[in-house]
């Protein structure tokens, strides 16, 4: 490595010389055999040098490289062929950020390094335009000639994963609400005349609940398979922001709790899908109120900034900074283990559907603050057809 190493928060940064990549490059290349059985594997297998530089691909990486347009992964490290939404944070690279150090395909590599075999599991937040990835990494130690390697494998388990989210949070989540409709049903059988009206305003709220628990989960499911179609039409935003108001005012994630519209929202006229911006401003404030604590308060604005309008929801509460780093990825959940899709299916709606961006800020001082900027024309061929 000529020159000074960047900087790093993880692992090394330094990278091989041109001449040393390009020795190892050859020498894998020279066994015929190895590589033929390496490309005979499906999913995805490399090797890696002691920078964890990718020495040598299979067919699978190669493939996959050129659909997407690109040149050969050598040299690349593992988050940079895989399109990581970290790997070039910084001038390091793969493995050199602070999220990097949760990253279980960098923890594999580094352990193999010392000698020992590892499996792990490793989340990848792509960019909007790729999926993010659910992935089982195995990261073995190889020796040649007394030269130090990884052979490093990687299967997407991404399908596998959702169908167990899906078995965990929203089967368990409808059995629950289809259980309080149950039980009031019975008291209702078995009620007085003057409870009967209460019992019918709760039924109508589990019922909706219900239907909304279907409606969100189908939702995500048509966005992750590229089958969500996008309807824009014209929207007002203070009247986005009141019919989410009203939603969850009463909701049972706002017991105890104070949700409040900001009294300097600016009102104006956008172009979306009400349906897909309703989703995600509602995650937003479903999510707030879940975390703020007992007579805590949530306030949602919107205002119009440049080409944008933005929507923001606010909390006193704070982040933690083992959850920021996991925000916004398939399989983690800021409520806990076995819990919501809740972020990442926000940021797939407003990236992938909206044209949008999503980011927050969280400090003891100023609490914690969601915001999604949106175009003020949603640019699709039924935007197109409806301006015409």
């Amino acid at each position: 490595m000529n020159g000074i190493a960047p900087a790093t928060l993880y692992a090394p940064s330094e990278r091989a010389t041109p001449e040393e990549l390009k020795r190892q490059v050859h020498y894998f290349a020279s066994i015929p055999l190895q590589c033929e059985v390496l490309d005979a594997i499906p999913w995805i297998v490399v090797v890696l040098n002691m920078h964890r530089q990718i020495i040598f691909a299979n067919r699978a990486l190669n493939t996959l490289a050129e659909e997407l347009g690109e040149n050969s992964p050598l040299g690349k490290r593992p988050g940079e062929a895989l399109h990581c939404a970290h790997a070039y944070e910084t001038e390091g690279g793969c493995g050199t950020t602070e999220f990097c150090r949760t990253c279980g395909a960098v923890q594999a590599i580094l352990i193999s390094q010392k000698g020992h075999a590892n499996v792990q599991e490793c989340l990848i937040s792509r960019p909007a335009h790729l999926d993010s990835l659910d992935l089982s990494v195995s990261a073995t130690p190889l020796v040649i000639d007394q030269e130090m390697f990884t052979v490093f494998a990687v299967s997407d388990i991404s399908h596998e994963k959702r169908r167990r989210a899906l078995e965990r949070i929203f089967f368990h989540d409808v059995l629950n609400i289809a259980g309080g409709l149950s039980g009031y049903l019975e008291l209702l059988s078995m009620g007085a005349g003057e409870e009967h009206e209460e019992y019918r305003s709760i039924l109508e709220l589990l019922t909706k609940k219900l239907i909304d628990e279907i409606n969100a989960q189908r939702m995500l499911s048509a966005a992750e398979t590229n089958e969500l179609n996008a309807v824009p039409v014209a929207l007002n935003s203070r009247d986005v922001i009141q019919e989410q108001y009203n939603l969850f005012r009463y909701h049972t994630v706002a017991k105890n709790r104070t949700l409040h519209i900001d009294s300097q929202a600016q009102p104006c006229t956008f172009v979306s899908d009400p349906l897909i911006c309703g989703r995600v401003l509602g995650n937003m404030i479903k999510n707030a109120l879940e975390a703020s604590v007992e007579g805590g308060t949530v306030t949602v604005g919107c205002n119009h900034r440049d080409e944008h309008v933005e929507f923001w929801v606010h909390n006193a509460t704070v982040v933690p900074r083992s959850i920021q780093l996991h925000m916004f990825q398939r399989s983690f959940s800021t409520k806990g283990p076995n819990r919501g899709l809740g972020t990442y299916g926000m940021k797939l709606l407003t990236e992938r559907y909206l044209q949008g961006k999503i980011l927050f800020t969280t400090s003891p001082e100023d609490g914690t603050r969601f915001s999604v900027l949106l175009p003020m024309l949603l640019t699709t061929d039924q935007t197109i057809a409806k301006i015409r």
